[in-house]
Parts: C-alpha cells; structure tokens; sequence
C-alpha cells in the first residue's frame, strides 16, 4: 500500500514521524546519553559527600572534576537534542498542516455549513503544534523519570527500611495519579471543544468588524462573547481545580512520606543501622521521589494532550463526520452547456456533533455523535432545462430554493433523489477535474485575497497570458479602474480586498470567472448589496459574455435581470412559471408585483 492511500485510509502522526525515524533515533539516543550524564553526576556527587565525610579530601576532588567534565558533556548534548528538535519539529508541523488543510478542501459544503470556523482552525494549526511540541516533552519527561528511578533505586539500595517506606510512598503516589489522569482526559475534551466555539466567534467578531460599527451591536456582541467566554470561563475552572485538587493531594502524601522518610533516617542513625554519610545521600537526594511521581503525572498530561490533539486533528480524515465531496471516474475534456433537472429530490439538514460517554463492552469511551437537529425538504422531483449559451435567471422569494439550485448544479450539494445532468451526462459521474473546469461561480460576497490585483486573477488561470487577462479585465468593466491606479494590475487589495468597493470585489471576481473560460458560469446574488452604479457595471459584465457560456443568475433584484433569455419563477421549492421577462410581467401578478415593489 502506498504511504498516500495509507495516510487516507489510516491516518496517524506515525506516519509523519517515520519519514525522520534517523533524526528521532538520534534525538532519542543523545537525550539518554544526557540522562546517563545525569545519573552519574548525581552518583558521584553521593560519593563525594561520603568521601568528604571520611576525611578523603583528594578523591572528592578527583571526583568534583569529574562531575564538571560530566556536566560540559551534558550541556554538548543538550545543544544537539535542541538543534535536532528546531530543526525538524518545523518540518513535521508543516507538513501536517499542509495535509489537513488539503484534507479541508475535499471536504462537501454541507460538511463545513455544519462545523464553526475554530473547529478547522485548532484541527489545522493549533493540534499539530501540540502534538509535536507534546512528542518533544514526552521523551524529556521519560528522560527525567529514568534518572530520578535510577537514583531513587540505588537509594532503596542504601538501606531495606527506607526502601519499603520509599515503595510505598510511590504506590499510593501512583493510585492517585490513575485516577487523575482519567478526569483530566474527560475534562480536557470538553475544554477544547469550548475552546473551538470561543475561536469561531473570536474570527467572526472580527471579520465583521464593520457591520457590528454601522449596526450598533457592540453591546450585542459583548453579551455573546461574555455568555460564551463564561462557559469556556467555567469548563477551563473544572478542569484547572479539578487537576489542581489532585495535585495537592499527591503533593501532601509525598512530602509527609518524604519527612516520615527523613524521620525513620534519623532514628536508623540513631540505632547505629544507617550512617551519616548515607543519611546525606538520602537527604540530598530526596526530590527524586517527588520527582518520579510527578514525572509519571506530567507524561501522563502530555499523552492526554496528544491523544485528544491526534483525535480531533484525523477526524479530519472521519466520513461520519467530516464528510468529503464524491466524484465519478468520468474525464470529460470538452462539456456542453446545456443543464437538465431530472425529477430531482432535496432535504436540507442540520446537524449538532455532542462528545458522549459510550460504554463498549467493560470499558467507557468519549466519541462524536451525530444528531439530526432539523431538515427541511426543498425540493421533490424538481425538473427544468437550460440551453447551451444561453442566459437564465432564477427568481423568486427568500427560500424558495433558487440557491439551492446552484449548489446542485455546482455539487456543492448532492441530490437525495433524481439526477442533475451537463451536457447529458450525470454530473455525479464527473470526476473533480471535469466538473470544476466546466463551472465558475461569482457569489454574493466573493473571496479576494490579499494579494495583487494581477496574483488574484492568475489564480483562475496560473499561465494567463498578459492579452488574456487585459481581455478579463475589460468583459468585467473594470479595465478603466484599474489602469488608473498608481500601481496598476500590481496594486495590493489587502485582506478580504478590503481596499476595493463591493462593485469593484464583484467585478473582479467575474473577471477571475472570465479567465477560466468555462462552459458554465454562475452569478449567486452578484448584485444584492451593490448601490445602483455598481450594480450596472456589473449588469454590463454580464452582457458583454452573453452567448460565450451558459450563463446562470440568481437574483433578488428583478431589473437586473431584464435582459435574460429565460427566467425560471420559483415558490416554495416548485417553478410555478417561467418565461422571458416580458412574458412573466403581462401575465404573473406575483412576478409583476415583485418587480413593482423594488422599483417604488
């Protein structure tokens, strides 16, 4: 099986870390050749205060040497393990990033209608890094544990008392830890959950920046951030104080054990069973303990982030969830226009995904459930035909399906029932190529990048030749505002293009449309919040490719679809006419009360 097809079917982080297996076999081995350094020092600075109290002045100091050539040894180290980590964590990161967000772009329309914005955002950058930073301090913390084990060892060596007392301070240490870790895996669930919530609204606040000003909704907004930062507020407190109230717990059983230790030290002195210099050994080297516990307490945090962060970020990769777009095996290199609705059948749903305990035989486990919250049948076998080249509108009012529609033809949706046909062959037979070359889409509000007015367009068409996109740029009316900018067709739009009008917005994403030079093009709303002016520069657009492609347009504005060839008038999921405009405005008083309403 190739890595390609394994990473679909069984996606794990082992597959990104096989790929460097030297460099985390190098990592892993300089870490322990550190710890060894370690654990020796810590030995011989035992000796050391043995040999100091018997008076052996010239082997402590032999000794002492040693210990600071250990220590120049362990810092070399320390440089490499930190130099393999800069270096190839980054890598990992990215190429993480750079698969999931691929994995995003397959997924259906449906599937991201169904999901907040910060559900993608931590999935795609935040889990990655804590993954990778977590694999990091997992080997530093298995590094640790091993040093303080073996030095809590050879203390046990010291002495049979205080090596029962030491034992059973580490069990009752560990009862307390299991128990922990088990809440803190369930509470860190929920924690990141909110946190998703809270990342969605956070980009949103601040995408619509502008309409919470011009609409007065601060206060608005501020009572929905404050509700839900409260609940992120009251999730993150469980979770912290939770943690916190076994911390203390573990805490006060290891420092009683360690004094009750020190204590029975004493008393073995006392008894001639245990000598000085041992006691001293004991004494400095008494964190170990807490060291030991603590150090399983902070593994197990880091494996508890890692697991939800590899969860979450491969439910990516989950159909029951994260549902992809289908595509056929059908390449075809030149698609007519032409577009039939064969008894087509839709049902819009929504769904909530909830984390639930579920018990799976004796054990119990969180998963993703996903529950149907509403559904609304848009259309039953729904059928109409579109001629090649020509130019339709759907009209209509607000749900009535004419969006809908577009997402059909588009397959940003799929059909329950019937079959959406181009060109006469059944679109759900296309593969991705074929469908995406023979359709553009210009939206309500399109996306423009913050890039220049040149890359913006060149990503419709990455070879456009200079003639191409001067061509692009007059069929869409804004030739003339564009040379008349001091930087021309290299002048930066800024985030969103918010340095250009919603006309200008409109009018170059037509001209991205017209790069293309698909077979099909479609106009969602193009001119719904455009004033008067801009709404004709963008009418004349669209005039001016009339007869180049099937041009369909949805539209709330009935005077901007005067000169269409046909209009398709739609109610409540069904064409209850359809005509030219002339025809519907002699002869549907619907129509024509639409269009006289907008025109007072």
């Amino acid at each position: 099986m190739k890595e390609k097809d394994f990473k679909q079917k069984n996606p794990s982080i082992a597959i990104y870390l096989k790929k460097y297996k030297l460099q985390i076999f190098l990592y892993i081995l300089i870490s322990l050749i550190a710890t060894a350094f370690e654990v020796f020092m810590s030995i011989l600075l035992a000796n050391a205060i043995e040999q100091i109290t018997l008076s052996e002045y010239n082997k402590a100091i032999t000794t002492f040497l040693i210990v600071i050539a250990l220590e120049l040894a362990s810092l070399i180290c320390y440089y490499l393990i930190n130099f393999i980590y800069y270096k190839y964590s980054s890598k990992i990161m990215s190429e993480l990033n750079l698969d999931l967000a691929k994995q995003a772009f397959k997924l259906n329309s449906k599937t991201f209608n169904d999901h907040d914005t910060g559900t993608f955002v931590q999935r795609i950058v935040e889990d990655p890094a804590r993954i990778v930073d977590n694999l990091a301090s997992v080997v530093d913390q298995i590094m640790t544990l091993i040093s303080s084990l073996v030095i809590l060892i050879y203390i046990t060596t010291l002495n049979l008392y205080v090596s029962i007392c030491l034992l059973g301070l580490l069990i009752v240490g560990m009862v307390i830890e299991y128990f922990r870790i088990k809440t803190r895996r369930k509470n860190r669930v929920v924690v990141r959950k909110e946190n998703d919530k809270i990342n969605s609204l956070t980009t949103e606040i601040v995408r619509s920046e502008k309409d919470i000003k011009s609409l007065g909704l601060e206060d608005k907004l501020s009572d929905v951030s404050k509700e839900n930062y409260n609940i992120y507020r009251k999730a993150r407190y469980k979770f912290d104080f939770t943690d916190l109230n076994f911390w203390v717990s573990r805490a006060i059983w290891i420092e009683i054990g360690t004094l009750a230790t020190l204590v029975l030290g004493i008393v073995l002195m006392q008894k001639w069973m245990l000598t000085i210099a041992t006691f001293m050994i004991i004494y400095s080297n008494r964190r170990d303990l807490t060291n030991t516990v603590f150090g399983f307490a902070r593994m197990a945090n880091s494996f508890i982030d890692i697991k939800v962060s590899h969860n979450r970020m491969f439910s990516l990769f989950d159909e029951y969830e994260f549902v992809t777009e289908k595509f056929g095996n059908k390449h075809l290199s030149d698609v007519s226009g032409d577009i039939e609705f064969q008894d087509v059948s839709f049902t819009f749903r929504e769904y909530e995904f909830r984390y639930e305990t579920v018990r799976e035989g004796r054990k119990k486990r969180s998963k993703t459930v996903k529950v149907e919250t509403s559904k609304n049948k848009i259309f039953d076998k729904l059928s109409f035909k579109i001629p090649a080249n020509s130019t339709v509108a759907f009209v209509g009012k607000s749900g009535s399906g004419k969006s809908t529609i577009l997402n059909l033809i588009s397959k940003m949706y799929e059909a329950d029932e019937g079959k959406v046909l181009i060109g006469g062959e059944d679109i759900k037979d296309f593969d991705k190529e074929s469908l995406r070359q023979t359709i553009s889409l210009v939206n309500q509000f399109p996306y423009i990048f913050d890039m220049t007015i040149k890359e913006n367009l060149i990503l419709a068409k990455a070879n456009a030749s200079d003639d191409e996109i001067a061509d692009a740029l007059k069929k869409s009316s804004l030739d003339e505002f564009v040379y008349s900018l001091p930087k021309g067709i290299e002048t930066k739009v800024g985030e969103s293009g918010i340095k250009l009008s919603g006309g200008q917005k409109q009018r170059l994403a037509i001209a991205r449309a017209m790069l293309r030079k698909t077979k099909i093009t479609i106009f969602d709303e193009s001119t719904s919040s455009l004033d008067n002016i801009a709404q004709e520069h963008v009418k004349r657009s669209i005039d001016l490719i009339k007869g180049q492609s099937t041009i369909i347009i949805v539209a709330h504005r009935l005077s901007t679809i005067k000169n269409v060839d046909h209009i398709f008038f739609l109610d409540e999921g069904k064409i209850i006419d359809e005509g030219t405009f002339d025809q519907l405005f002699s002869t549907n008083e619907k129509f024509k009360t639409m269009f006289l309403a907008e025109n007072i």
